[in-house]
């Protein structure tokens, strides 16, 4: 497939399951196609962000393979211990940032090969802050990455030039109007967050489990939101089946993966390449309403 048309790529946040969006990036590298920007929010932002700085796909498959939950998680014992309630976050921020500096470095956005805008939350200001821009030239890229990924309790909030600021999933997990107001091309948008499964057990899993399963569901009702009233380019929305997959698991690196390289293809084939995405959204949003509403107790399971 020969790229014509530019297009922009924009990868969700969704925990683990955003390593979906490095078969993804092998996707286009197989179909020749080179994105003119990548938006990217949370694990969305990791990966854009590693591709920005040259990274292969390949490349990226192998670190993923690497990274187990002590490269991401560690519980801030001594700090819940002394600050208690005070203290800003269930996890560690060492382990996380290790984890992107090693794949980023101590590089700015002007040191960056390939165009990227990584969504954030000001914190205290409450309001959507996007990275990228000829303002941000100077900034540390693994700062900002970081803070696209603290989501708000779990990671501390990450200070950059004297504001603090959080997950980008906050406002805009799969920020596609980011893209449309940064470039008129059509997008290609990829959703890893869909919340419309039924996972049993969370409530009893504690703090955490139950924190995330809650913004799983915000971020997946707020994409459908945007997604119902989308106005602006062509839009190609590609859902890798990955939604029996919780956000924290580390274990289905490898099935993420291909999931995100399979769904891209088909999606590819099915507009017959960017230059085949004419206007509207192609893909209907994974509603997160179709999951089998809750019994009383006692009541039998349908037969369905």
């Amino acid at each position: 497939m020969k790229q014509v048309a530019k297009f922009s790529l924009v990868l969700s946040g969704g925990g683990l399951k955003g390593l979906a969006h490095i078969g993804v990036f092998r996707a286009l590298h197989d179909r020749g196609l080179v994105p003119e920007l990548v938006v990217g929010s949370s694990i969305g932002s990791l990966i854009g962000a590693a591709w920005a700085t040259g990274m292969s796909p390949d490349s990226m498959a192998v670190r993923a393979l690497k990274v187990e939950r002590q490269h991401v998680f560690r519980v801030a014992h001594a700090d819940m211990a002394l600050r208690r309630m005070l203290c800003p976050a269930v996890y560690r921020r060492e382990p996380l940032d290790a984890l992107i500096s090693s794949l980023i470095g101590n590089a700015t956005f002007k040191d960056l090969t390939r165009p990227l805008l990584v969504n954030t939350v000001d914190l205290n200001a409450g309001l959507q802050v996007v990275w990228g821009g000829p303002g941000s030239a100077n900034v540390r890229v693994a700062d900002v990455v970081f803070a696209s990924c603290a989501l708000p309790g779990i990671f501390p909030p990450r200070q950059i030039l004297g504001r603090y600021y959080v997950d980008g999933a906050v406002v805009e997990n799969l920020p596609v109007r980011v893209a449309a107001e940064a470039a008129p091309w059509p997008v290609l948008a990829v959703n890893v967050s869909a919340a419309g499964v039924d996972r049993e057990g969370v409530e009893r899993q504690g703090f955490a489990a139950t924190y995330i399963r809650g913004l799983e569901i915000v971020m997946q009702t707020q994409i459908e939101a945007v997604l119902r009233r989308w106005d602006g380019p062509p839009l190609a929305l590609i859902h890798p089946p990955v939604m029996h997959i919780s956000m924290f698991a580390f274990d289905h690196t490898a099935e993420l993966i291909d999931a995100g390289y399979q769904a891209t293809i088909e999606m590819l084939d099915r507009i017959g390449g960017i230059d085949g995405l004419l206007g509207g959204v192609y893909g209907a949003p994974v509603t997160s309403l179709t999951v089998v509403p809750a019994r009383t107790p006692g009541e039998p399971k349908s037969a369905a």
